[in-house]
């Protein structure tokens, strides 16, 4: 049997779309039709789909749908035979009511067994509809499915949708598909460029739907009309002599606000490089949606580059637009720049005092003043135990000084600044550069994929902070909860974690949960402190997943809840190397049945030595099993003592043939008591090795 196939094309033209939703917008229409087609059985190339838009128009490409629906095989089950059957069997008035709705006899009716009896069943082929005539429902859901937060009116019309619908198309090949949705009628007529092109663009065939609306200065291939954003941007540029900065979110965003993309030159006065770049960026970038040159040495220049939707005769013209709309909000962010340095950041400590954080844990100078005192501690911490030379009264004073810009000006119109600004003004206010730098990264990492603070007093800074958000909450019950976690506890913690791993701070993570929830409230301290622990643990999970560590691997470490998460990191790395070496899965088997053995001896309150009592002990398996263990622990303590894990599980691996031996052929549990107890005496002991640094046990 043939198949007869077409291209199919819809495209819905409307006002101009919210930009940063239009992505979201097509690919979800395309994803719409192609359920609908799905749904109904019409064959078609879901591969070859195609979420097409512009600033005006949603539109769906299919290479090849199929003109018809399969025949359709209906079966409806009637009433039980059973009960449809009288003593003589002749058909009740039901059976016969039900053969009569499905128009037939009852003598065309089949019987099905099943698990709950015998029925009466009529079945039948239905012919395919067309698949033109199938097209309007399916365009009416996928519309009605997307995601449209405020959907609109307009007119005096009962539809509604994210913008006012102008225009439709419906093309099965070269065919238009008859529909009538939003009050459209369907037609093969589009629209050009609206100063470009105004008049209507006659789609003769899906398949031309692309090449015409370019024809008509419409790039309605996103990709396309993106790329051009880019060469466009790229060329003005580089007769700039300059280098532009071209974020993927702003060429996504911009390309979504032209269909025709065309690159305009434009600077501002030399005078407002005087302010910090970030903000002048920021302006740029999100206010404006104008892309910033730079010069070789990275320099941000007094050039920049807007992208206008039309190949204007005068372009001067809407450069002169561009550069009058970003100039008074320069010489704002110039006027606050100036205002902020009349005053010392210190000065606005005061402020921070009367600016609430959390009803139950004070104000933002309260909590400052708690991360002062954490950073403190941890600087004093890591200076006397690991050398690492962090000057605890520049933690102090970073820590009191790094939420200061917040009070200022420029934070206030620019909140994304916070940080960035505390750094200018510190520096510029005769800070040291240590304690400028540690202000900024006091935020890091800032979002999903963000490196770790750079230097060590900033690390102390972001662990000191994150440390007092995370038991704050945990403190006043303010855990998260579902999907609900509006303090970002989950990003603070994995943040903690990362910092603490990557940036190599071996610091007893359970003392300083304790301190930082102390510093709060005393009450049911350890329980906080300990679902606190596990609350940070837990976002380590798919931290390490990303990293192709085993699932085993980590809970088998996370069963000895290392005190250090730096430490943790070490161990996981050890046992997921451990669990690649042949000796793995019978160590494991062995700590399991240790673990059983030694949880069976306490349920019989069954004696344990206090030690391996050598004169106890038969000759053989198990005499050798005790003489390998003492070799093995007199090699292993100080690699342990070093956090050489890998060379420690490597040395515990040997063990695998007498522990095997042993279990093949001593008895743990004989009728002598002294005996039971050594030999449980030198099984908790092995154990107690593995259990140095994880609990091998849970692997495989």
């Amino acid at each position: 049997m043939t198949l007869h196939i077409a291209p199919l094309l819809i495209e819905l033209g409307t006002e101009e779309l919210p930009p940063k939703a239009l992505d979201e917008l097509a690919n979800a229409f395309r994803d719409g039709v192609l359920a609908g087609l799905a749904k109904r059985g019409i064959a078609h190339t879901a591969h070859s789909a195609r979420a097409l838009h512009s600033p005006r128009r949603l539109a769906t490409w299919i290479e090849d749908v199929a003109l018809q629906q399969p025949e359709q095989k209906l079966e409806r089950r009637g009433p039980a035979v059973a009960a449809a059957l009288d003593a003589s069997g002749a058909p009740s008035k039901a059976l016969i009511g039900f053969a009569h709705s499905c128009g037939v006899s009852v003598e065309q009716l089949e019987e099905i067994d099943t698990d709950k009896g015998a029925w009466f069943v009529h079945r039948a082929i239905k012919p395919g509809e067309a698949t033109a005539s199938l097209l309007p429902q399916i365009v009416e859901e996928a519309l009605k499915a997307l995601p449209i937060p405020k959907p609109m009116r307009w007119s005096d019309l009962d539809y509604q949708f994210v913008r006012p619908a102008h225009w439709l198309v419906i093309l099965l090949g070269e065919h238009i598909v008859d529909a009538e949705i939003l009050g459209l009628k369907s037609d093969r007529m589009s629209r050009g460029h609206r100063f470009h092109h105004p008049e209507p663009v006659w789609i003769t065939s899906a398949n031309d739907y692309v090449d015409a609306l370019r024809s008509a200065k419409v790039l309605v291939n996103p990709a396309e009309r993106a790329n051009r954003v880019i060469s466009e941007v790229q060329r003005v540029a580089e007769g700039l002599g300059g280098l532009p900065r071209l974020r993927q979110e702003l060429v996504d965003e911009v390309k979504n606000l032209v269909e025709w993309p065309v690159a305009i030159a434009c600077t501002f006065e030399r005078d407002f490089l005087r302010v910090p770049q970030e903000a002048l960026i920021m302006t740029m970038e999100s206010n404006q949606k104008f892309f910033p040159v730079f010069d070789a040495d990275g320099r941000l220049t007094e050039h920049f580059i807007g992208v206008a939707n039309i190949e204007s005769r005068d372009p001067n013209e809407i450069r002169k637009g561009y550069e009058r709309v970003i100039r008074p909000r320069f010489a704002d962010a110039k006027f606050f720049f100036d205002e902020d340095l009349k005053s010392p950041l210190a000065a606005q400590q005061d402020a921070l005092q009367k600016v609430t954080y959390q009803q139950k844990l004070g104000s933002v100078w309260d909590k400052v003043c708690r991360v002062g005192e954490l950073a403190r501690v941890i600087a004093e911490r890591l200076r006397s135990m690991h050398g690492i030379g962090v000057d605890p009264a520049q933690a102090t004073q970073a820590a009191t000084l790094a939420k200061c810009d917040l009070m200022t000006r420029m934070v206030g119109e620019f909140p994304e600044l916070q940080g960035i600004m505390g750094r200018y003004y510190a520096t510029m206010q005769g800070e040291s550069a240590e304690v400028a730098n540690a202000i900024d990264e006091f935020y890091q990492p800032r979002f999903a994929g963000d490196a770790i603070a750079p230097s060590r007093l900033g690390q102390v800074l972001a662990v000191a902070e994150k440390l007092d958000t995370l038991a704050g909450m945990f403190a006043i019950g303010q855990k998260p909860t579902g999907n609900k976690d509006p303090f970002s506890l989950r990003r603070n913690a994995l943040g903690l974690a990362r910092t603490l791993i990557e940036g190599g701070l071996d610091l007893d993570v359970n003392a300083l949960l304790r301190e930082a929830i102390a510093a709060i409230s005393t009450d049911a301290l350890d329980a906080k402190a300990n679902d606190l622990y596990d609350f940070i643990t837990d976002r380590l999970r798919g931290y390490y997943a990303d990293q192709g560590i085993r699932g085993d691997a980590f809970e088998a470490v996370l069963a000895v809840r290392p005190a250090s998460l730096r430490d943790f990191d070490r161990r996981i790395c050890a046992i997921d190397m451990f669990g690649k070496r042949a000796e793995a899965e019978s160590l494991a088997a062995a700590n399991k049945r240790i673990g059983n053995i030694l949880r069976q001896a306490s349920e019989k309150r069954f004696a344990i030595a206090a030690g391996i009592d050598a004169a106890l002990l038969d000759d053989g398996a198990e005499r050798a099993l005790a003489d390998a263990l003492a070799a093995a622990i007199d090699d292993i303590s100080p690699l342990l003592a070093e956090h050489r894990y890998v060379e420690t599980m490597q040395r515990l691996a040997q063990l695998r043939p007498v522990a095997d031996a042993f279990f093949d052929g001593v008895m743990v549990m004989v009728d002598d008591p002294a005996k039971r107890a050594n030999r449980l005496a030198l099984l908790r002991s092995l154990r107690t090795q593995f259990l140095a640094i994880a609990d091998i046990g849970l692997l495989g």
